[in-house]
C-alpha cells in the first residue's frame, strides 16, 4: 500500500506539450490512494482538456479565480486550496510559469495557490533544450530550490522540436516515486512495527450469551489508521466491533475472547517496536462454559466467574525493547488510579479517560484524555475527535522513540 494513500495532492499544470502526460500522472496518484485536485493555466488547456483531467481525478478542474457559468459566480479560494494540500506538484512547469513562481507574479489561480501553499512543493520543468539551458531559467530554478521547493529534474531525450537533449519532463511513474520517497522519509513512524488492540472481548456463557462491555473499538481503529498513515507497519488485534474500517495497510487480526487476544499479542510481541493496548478486555469470564444454550425455563442461580488474564501486566513483565502504552477508563480519581496502573504494570505510558466526562468513553466519536509517563507531569487534553486524540498519542510515542 502506497504511503500516498489518503494524501491530498494539488497538481499544477502549465502550458507545455508535456501536459499530455498529466492524465497518466493523475491516474497513478489516484491508484496510489491520493485525492487529486488539478489547477491549470489557460495555456495548459491547449495541450490537455479539463474534461479529461476531471474524469481521471473525479474532481472539477480549476483554472480561474471565479466560476462564472451562471449568474451566481463562485470564487475559487486559492488560500483554501493551498491549505488543503499535503503536497503540490507542478508538472509540467513551462519557462513562463517557472518565472512567475520565482518572482511571485500572481496573475493566475495557479500561482496564487502556490503562494498560499503551506505544504511541500515539487516542480518538474519541461521545455526545449536551449530554453532549459538558458541562464535565466537556471537562475529561476535555483531560486525555487533555495526557497525550499523540490526539483524533479528534467531528463534527456527526444524533444518536441525534434532536438535531442535535456528538457523532457520526468515520466509520471518517476514523479510519483519521488513523491512516495519524500513522504516515506518524512513519515514520523516510518520503519516502526506497532501492535494495537481495539474493541471489547466477549467471554462466552453458553453458545449464544456472553460477558462483554460497550467498547466500540473506535479509539483503537483511529490509532491504527493514524499510525499507518504515518508510515508504521501496523498489526491491529481487534475484538468484535461493527462499523469500523481499517486503513488498507493495517493488518487486522480478529479475536473474540481475552485468551485469543493474549495469544495474538504474544505472537506479535517480540518483533514489535511498540504496543498500544486500547482494547477494553473483559475482566472476568465464566468459570465453566456451558456447551448448550441455557433454557430460560430451566433457570440457574448463579454464574461462577474467574478473572481473565491481565494481558497488559503480562506484557509488562516480559517487556524488553518494546514501548508499552496502556489505556485506562476510570469513573473517579482517574489520574491517580492511572498513575498506580502505570507503575504496577511496568508501562512506559498510559492514556486515561473518565466516563464522568461528557463525550468521552465508550461509543463516542470524541474522547478527552490525559497522557501519563513516569517521572513526567501528566499532559491533559480537551475533548477532541478520536482521530485527533490518536495523533496526540502517536506524537507522544514518537517522542519516546526519539528519546531512546
Amino acid at each position: 500500500m502506497s504511503v500516498l494513500h489518503d494524501k491530498q495532492i494539488l497538481l499544477g499544470i502549465s502550458g507545455s506539450i508535456a501536459a499530455y502526460k498529466t492524465p497518466n500522472l493523475v491516474r497513478l496518484l489516484v491508484k496510489a490512494g491520493a485525492a487529486v485536485q488539478v489547477v491549470m493555466t489557460n495555456a495548459a488547456k491547449t495541450f490537455v482538456t479539463p474534461l479529461t483531467l476531471s474524469t481521471v481525478s473525479n474532481h472539477e478542474v480549476l483554472s480561474s479565480f471565479v466560476n462564472e457559468e451562471n449568474e451566481n459566480a463562485v470564487w475559487n479560494n486559492h488560500v483554501d486550496l493551498g491549505l488543503w494540500a499535503d503536497a503540490m506538484i507542478f508538472a509540467p512547469v513551462s519557462a513562463n510559469t517557472l518565472s512567475k513562481m520565482a518572482q511571485a507574479t500572481s496573475d493566475n489561480l495557479l500561482i496564487a495557490t502556490y503562494l498560499s501553499a503551506k505544504c511541500p512543493v515539487f516542480f518538474a520543468p519541461a521545455m526545449d533544450l536551449d530554453m532549459h539551458k538558458h541562464p535565466a531559467n537556471k537562475t529561476n530554478i535555483d531560486t525555487l530550490v533555495s526557497n525550499g521547493n523540490i526539483l524533479i529534474p528534467a531528463t534527456s531525450g527526444a524533444l518536441a522540436s525534434g532536438l535531442e537533449g535535456e528538457g523532457r519532463m520526468e515520466e509520471p511513474e518517476q514523479i510519483v516515486a519521488a513523491l512516495e520517497a519524500y513522504f516515506l522519509e518524512k513519515s514520523p513512524l516510518s520503519g516502526k512495527k506497532i501492535v494495537i488492540t481495539a474493541g471489547p472481548t466477549y467471554e462466552p456463557i453458553d453458545p449464544v450469551r456472553f460477558i462483554g462491555n460497550h467498547s466500540s473499538g473506535k479509539m483503537g481503529y483511529a490509532l491504527a489508521n493514524c499510525a499507518a498513515q504515518q508510515g508504521a507497519a501496523v498489526t491491529l488485534i481487534s475484538g468484535p466491533t461493527a462499523g469500523n474500517t481499517a486503513h488498507p495497510a493495517v493488518h487486522v487480526l480478529s479475536v473474540n475472547t481475552a485468551d485469543e487476544m493474549l495469544d495474538a499479542c504474544l505472537n506479535n510481541y517480540d518483533t514489535a517496536d511498540a504496543v498500544i493496548m486500547s482494547a477494553a478486555v473483559a475482566d472476568f469470564k465464566p468459570k465453566n462454559e456451558i456447551n448448550q444454550k441455557i433454557k430460560k425455563q430451566d433457570g440457574f442461580d448463579a454464574i461462577s466467574l474467574t478473572p481473565t488474564t491481565d494481558i497488559l501486566a503480562q506484557l509488562g513483565e516480559t517487556k524488553k525493547h518494546q514501548v508499552l502504552i496502556g489505556f485506562a477508563l476510570e469513573s473517579e480519581h482517574a489520574v491517580a488510579n492511572a498513575q498506580q496502573k502505570l507503575a504496577r504494570k511496568n508501562l512506559d505510558a498510559i492514556v486515561v479517560n473518565s466516563i464522568a466526562d461528557d463525550g468521552a468513553g465508550f461509543g463516542h466519536d470524541t474522547n478527552k484524555i490525559s497522557f501519563l509517563q513516569r517521572d513526567k507531569d501528566a499532559v491533559h487534553y480537551p475533548l477532541k475527535s478520536k482521530n485527533d486524540v490518536a495523533k496526540d498519542v502517536l506524537a507522544h510515542l514518537k517522542n519516546i522513540f526519539d528519546a531512546q
